[in-house]
């Protein structure tokens, strides 16, 4: 076996540990049903990827119905749900790979079509500029505020009833919690905005509510993480110091923080005087004080390495893991030679990749899964944000 560092065990908490530094970045299958169930083809894409990563991070599941951000999604909305979940969790969990629910509210970026006809919500009545066909949201009430803030309670709840080892906040990506904290997306004058610290109320909040309800229904080994953007494009948009602000805000109440980048080599987007890589910023900013989970664009061993080279604890892989749900299996028994990097269309149903989610990947990401019917070279992401954080290709 090749003695690289991330195939070494990790206490990501006081005693929990991971059985490698490996962590299946979450997702988006879009293959459940309709009222957010999991689907066998989903069960069967997690089961061909469980035992090779020390955790799996899932796909992102609603906490309120008004929070769908696209068919196909998981709910962890109500309690008809805890069967479904459960299932998802023991999945993950049956070769020791820690199960991990990533729970969000989509806010603004959604769809009335998707909501049944509902208008979409935000902390403010302000239109995203991407897609271009956003629809203008509605400024949530502060009751409507505090409901949500408890939606994400019970979903950890339904979390923990299911058997995951945790949860994961999913605060980027331009998401309900990270509108709250963007000056485009807040402009409320009340406790939830204002300045920089007000609008970290929200999040504070949510944060604060999982915990509670984690200490109450979980042991001390259930595992709350928050995944955050690093900058914002719009203008104005979070920035790269507000990011950093934040981390260090929430670093004493999560056990880890998760970012969101389509390259682990990016450097700011808005500062270009600034070469420092961001994931060493955030290194540099936290000073171990919580795990960091970096990610983007690690295909082989050696970006692995390179990774917890620059100081991350973990190292988030994505779309690797659809080509090959052995990586790690592989690299433990000295048969990288046989790592695929490149996919074919014919290979994805023996990979295990639901059908939807297979024209997904065709139609939106075809320049970043390595098809070998596509003569493009792969793009690079060290510069500009990748489709999967949520950005149209226009606007890149």
């Amino acid at each position: 076996m090749n003695n690289y560092q991330f195939l070494e065990s990790f206490e990501i908490k006081k005693g929990t540990r991971l059985k490698n530094r490996i962590v299946m970045a979450p997702m988006t299958t879009m293959s459940s049903f309709y009222n957010g169930m999991v689907t066998k083809d989903e069960l069967d894409y997690y089961a061909m990827r469980s035992g090779g990563p020390g955790m799996i991070i899932t796909a992102v599941a609603n906490v309120s119905s008004n929070g769908k951000g696209f068919e196909g999604e998981f709910s962890a909305a109500t309690d008809d749900m805890i069967p479904s979940l459960s299932s998802l969790a023991h999945t993950i969990k049956a070769h020791d790979s820690k199960a991990v629910l990533q729970i969000f509210h989509a806010g603004r970026k959604t769809f009335s079509r998707i909501l049944g006809g509902v208008q979409p919500v935000s902390s403010s009545s302000v239109k995203a500029e991407y897609p271009a066909n956003s629809e203008l949201p509605r400024e949530l009430e502060n009751d409507e505020i505090e409901a949500i803030i408890n939606d994400f309670g019970e979903a950890t709840k339904r979390a923990i009833l299911s058997g995951f080892d945790g949860v994961e906040l999913h605060g980027a990506n331009t998401y309900l919690l990270q509108q709250f904290y963007s000056p485009h997306s807040n402009k409320r004058d009340d406790k939830w905005g204002g300045d920089k610290e007000k609008r970290m109320t929200f999040g504070l909040a949510v944060i604060n509510k999982v915990r509670a309800v984690i200490k109450e229904y979980a042991d001390d080994s259930f595992i709350l993480g928050y995944r955050l953007s690093p900058e914002e494009i719009e203008k104005p948009g979070i920035t790269l110091e507000d990011s950093l602000y934040f981390a260090k805000k929430i670093s004493g109440n999560v056990d880890y923080i998760h970012l969101s980048m389509g390259s682990y080599k990016r450097t700011s987007l808005n500062n270009k005087s600034d070469q420092k890589l961001i994931l060493t910023h955030f290194v540099e900013t936290l000073e171990d004080s919580v795990p960091i989970i970096g990610l983007g664009s690690v295909e082989d061993p050696t970006d692995a390495s390179e990774v917890l080279k620059i100081g991350a604890s973990l190292v988030g892989i994505g779309r690797e893991l659809l080509r090959e749900p052995k990586w790690v299996q592989k690299i433990q028994s000295g048969d990288e030679e046989s790592i695929r990097k490149n996919i074919s269309y014919s290979d994805m149903d023996d990979l295990g990749i639901p059908k939807v989610m297979q024209q997904s990947l065709i139609e939106s990401f075809s320049n970043v899964m390595n098809f070998t019917t596509n003569t493009e070279n792969s793009e690079d992401y060290s510069k500009e944000m990748a489709p999967m954080e949520g950005i149209e290709k226009k606007l890149l």
